[in-house]
């Protein structure tokens, strides 16, 4: 019968399905109906990480000055403030008591499972000592994914994937990007273009005075159906827009079908072919293009990426797969340390497909090489590529017989 999977055995590992620990990394799986896996925030400001819910005593040892930076964070506005994006907090579950009243009222919730025993989970987990009620430190800017949050007098914890406890209080809650791709023959067809910059413009033909003047603003990252028509004037080439207009390829990429079918779209693979001058990815089923969006590559667009944070180019396969894995710096593509990033597909030694949360630049150059892909696009292509994560399963290795990714100019 073949395995449904392996363990890696150690001095925690266990086949006690009731374990405290088992019990709390099952009832939190990853969510796949939404756009991020998990809950996601940002250190704000650096902080105790916890092993357990500390006590009042330990609470005023460990941050002595906390009264009175709760009072500044309750009031504070913007993104430093309590009342941005408090929902993030909840998972895509209705939102409970606000931030204030919690913490004037020192609301608790029901402790997670594996927190009513005496027991340190975290030490067995992360290694720390036991009993100790601090297990580490938070750094500035490094990413954390939590699987559940709760109240504890007053103070929301978000409990991370090493069964630590983070105050989220000192975190930024992490929305990550609204923008995806498109579905091509559905909701567009080809040939269209994605808007990418922010600043685009319109140029409309002056038919009176026989020349082109600058139109109205174009809709950032639209997909727009064009006529097909191209020319250059003031030294760029430039699309026509169904309706007479034109956008510029400064601001514009445009989608076409590829000219040369290679040989694996031919026998009917999936496959992604990656664009790194335009900036865009296109997913196709054998011939056929199904889906498009845009990308973040490697800052340094077509330096070469043996000597800097340029993506690599070539013909290459999909040979790993991780719902999440945290990503260290060493790795191409990240500046900080990120926790537990979402989707990630190896293509070639550090070089990944991956959702970035941290971000919302995509269709400009932006990683240290890596692709980065909205969280929405890189949920629907890591369901759409091969190898296949079975149900259940958090990553899956499958050399020589992955999708291809063709990373070109």
């Amino acid at each position: 019968m073949t395995p449904e999977g392996f363990v890696c055995v150690g001095p925690t590992a266990t086949l006690d399905a009731h374990d405290p620990i088992v019990v709390a990394a099952a009832g939190t799986a990853p969510d796949f109906s939404r756009r991020l896996p998990y809950v996601y925030g940002t250190v704000r400001k650096p902080g105790p990480i916890y092993g357990r819910v500390p006590s009042d005593s330990e609470l005023k040892a460990a941050e002595p000055d906390l009264p009175e930076r709760m009072q500044t964070w309750l009031a504070a506005d913007g993104e430093v403030g309590a009342r941005y994006a408090p929902q993030v907090w909840f998972g895509g579950k209705p939102a409970g008591i606000d931030a204030e009243q919690a913490w004037q009222n020192h609301v608790s919730d029901p402790l997670p499972v594996f927190l009513n025993g005496t027991a340190t989970p975290a030490a067995m987990v992360a290694g720390g000592a036991s009993g100790s009620v601090v297990v580490d430190h938070m750094r500035p800017k490094v990413g954390y994914s939590l699987l559940e949050t709760f109240l504890s007098a007053g103070r929301r914890y978000g409990v991370t994937t090493d069964m630590t406890l983070v105050p989220t209080d000192r975190l930024r809650p992490i929305q990550g990007s609204a923008f995806h791709g498109v579905e091509i023959g559905k909701t567009v067809s080809l040939p269209f273009a994605f808007v990418r910059s922010p600043d685009a413009k319109y140029w409309e033909f002056d038919k009176a005075k026989h020349k082109f003047k600058e139109g109205e603003a174009a809709e950032y990252r639209a997909a727009l159906h064009l006529t097909g028509k191209q020319q250059f004037f003031h030294g760029h080439l430039h699309f026509e827009v169904e309706g007479g207009k034109w956008l510029s390829d400064q601001d514009a990429s445009r989608i076409d079908a590829a000219r040369r079918m290679p040989a694996w779209g031919k026998n009917g693979e999936k496959w992604l072919d990656v664009n790194v001058t335009k900036q865009t990815l296109v997913a196709y089923a054998g011939t056929t293009p199904v889906y498009a969006t845009l990308i973040s590559s490697g800052e340094a667009g077509l330096d070469d990426p043996a000597h800097s944070t340029a993506t690599k180019r070539g013909i290459f396969r999909i040979h790993t797969k991780h719902v999440s894995t945290t990503m260290a710096s060493d790795e191409v593509g990240e500046e900080f340390e990120l926790r537990d990033v979402p989707y990630v597909q190896y293509f070639e030694d550090g070089y990944a497909l991956h959702g970035a949360y941290w971000h919302d630049r995509f269709g400009v150059p932006k990683s240290h090489g890596c692709i980065n892909l909205a969280p929405e696009d890189a949920r629907r292509l890591f369901f759409f590529t091969e190898p296949e994560v079975p149900r259940g399963w958090h990553a899956r290795l499958l050399p020589l017989k992955g999708t291809v990714v063709f990373v070109h100019p």
